[in-house]
């Protein structure tokens, strides 16, 4: 049974729930990265940073009591974040929240994932980006080397 699931936009009740993805998806995706933050400091960033003043968009699962269980972040031409609750993967939701992201950026994006995330660099890949940039970490806060991906129309 597939289950209904929409992509609006974030709004202030929903910054809890946006940090929980976040902090689930990076603790299951990347469990040899260390955080930078604490969980209260990163909910407190999507309260009064991300949720409020950035382009943030949540998928939330129409059964009741699943919520959001997806997010994206855009900051114009940049894709800064995309996570998805881990049992979420797989579903799709990725490839919803990259459609969105170009059809808001038509012009072409940009975002940075971790060297050691390879699923996303085949996932990003696959959605026609390309690696442009590789970094030893020292201009990211957890001191991880990282990738910039580009993806041009």
């Amino acid at each position: 049974m597939t289950e209904t699931v929409v992509l609006r936009r974030a709004v202030a009740a929903d910054a809890h729930a946006v940090a929980d993805v976040w902090l689930r998806s990076f603790a299951t995706a990347l469990p040899t990265v260390g955080r930078a933050h604490s969980d209260d400091e990163v909910r407190a960033y999507f309260r009064d940073v991300v949720v409020p003043l950035q382009e943030t968009w949540v998928a939330e699962a129409a059964d009741p009591g699943r919520g959001v269980v997806g997010m994206m972040v855009l900051d114009d031409d940049e894709l800064s974040q995309l996570y998805l609750a881990p049992d979420w993967r797989g579903r799709g939701l990725g490839d919803r929240f990259v459609a969105l992201a170009k059809e808001r950026s038509p012009q072409g994006l940009a975002l940075w994932t971790f060297q050691v995330n390879t699923p996303a660099h085949r996932f990003y890949e696959r959605h026609g980006f390309v690696a442009a940039e590789y970094t030893d970490g020292s201009g990211n806060e957890e001191r991880e080397p990282d990738v910039r991906y580009e993806w041009r129309p």
